[in-house]
């Protein structure tokens, strides 16, 4: 029979997986080939956007389709702007093990972990100050999993509005971070040497001439063809330039536009299932400038489902 998995259910159960490691598992079979993801599907909308992600991993049990969307326009309405569920099958029968009703929450769960990840491997050793581009949900739960990978507490964080900063401070400094705000991401770029970008832009926020040397850059945002968060010259001048996926990001986020605009070449880019797996690496020292890529794999999702449901039968 399959079983209908609620979001309270999934809240209980989250705290009882390693994210981490579960999701570095998940890139590294990715990158290693040992999983089949094809290219997303998707629906944009006149309010709003649909991401169909799914996909399996070679001899494993399941497979999952995961059904996510935006709407922006709900914030206005009082609602929140995400929502969708997991879909949980079986390989060997095609059956549905389970349906999770998570409204979105596990792809800001697996997202902002995944930012953890790239900055894992990617940020200068000492952080100093963490700038966050964006006030959203997103903007929140990447500076939440930042806690594990670095001991900085300091932060910048900037958005289109003084109530979005304004809110957003009150709501991380009672989390044990002390938070600055700004309106001019120039002053992101000029004091914070990791920076994570979260917003739905179409047009780019961060100026290559603004970023310093040593500076790791997440980009979460841009995930489909039609939006930019950083300067093509960025990635042109970065040392370093990592995808989730590659086959991914030269359709779609910072790399796509980057490869449009000739500021990269595909032989530019790395992995991050190669990095995590010691293949290559994501920093070679604290003067380099490093850009992490984020579209969103179905590895993710794949990953964080299979441990819901698993966490909740065993």
């Amino acid at each position: 029979m399959t079983k209908i998995i609620s979001r309270a259910e999934i809240d209980a159960a989250l705290p009882s997986l390693d994210l981490l490691d579960v999701i570095e598992a998940g890139f590294v079979a990715y990158s290693a080939e040992q999983s089949v993801v094809p290219p997303v599907g998707e629906l944009l909308l006149p309010k709003g956007e649909v991401h169909i992600k799914y996909g399996y991993l070679k001899e494993d049990d399941y497979y999952v389709i995961k059904v996510a969307s935006g709407f922006s326009g709900n914030v206005a309405l009082g609602k929140s702007p995400n929502n969708g569920m997991m879909l949980l099958f079986s390989q060997h029968t095609g059956a549905v093990v389970a349906v999770l009703l998570d409204e979105g929450w596990l792809t800001d769960v697996r997202t902002a972990v995944a930012g953890a990840i790239a900055a894992k491997y990617m940020a200068p050793s000492n952080v100093t100050r963490i700038g966050i581009v964006g006030t959203g949900i997103q903007a929140r739960l990447q500076l939440e999993h930042l806690k594990a990978i670095t001991d900085c507490r300091e932060v910048l964080v900037w958005g289109r509005g003084a109530a979005q900063v304004e809110s957003y401070q009150a709501d991380m400094t009672a989390q044990g971070f002390n938070v600055a705000t700004t309106l001019a991401t120039a002053e992101i770029a000029a004091t914070c040497n990791l920076i994570v970008t979260t917003t739905p832009s179409h047009a780019p926020l961060l100026a290559a001439t603004d970023i310093r040397p040593g500076t790791h850059i997440t980009a979460i945002g841009s995930d489909t063809p039609h939006k930019q968060e950083l300067d093509c010259a960025i990635l042109g001048n970065a040392d370093i330039v990592v995808a989730d996926s590659i086959p991914q990001c030269r359709a779609r986020g910072e790399i796509f536009k980057s490869l449009t605009a000739g500021t990269i070449v595909d032989s530019d880019l790395r992995e991050l299932g190669h990095v995590i797996a010691g293949n290559c690496s994501g920093r070679d020292n604290d003067s380099q400038i490093t850009v992490a890529d984020l579209t969103g794999v179905a590895v993710q999702d794949i990953q964080i489902t299979k441990g819901i449901y698993e966490a909740l039968t065993d």
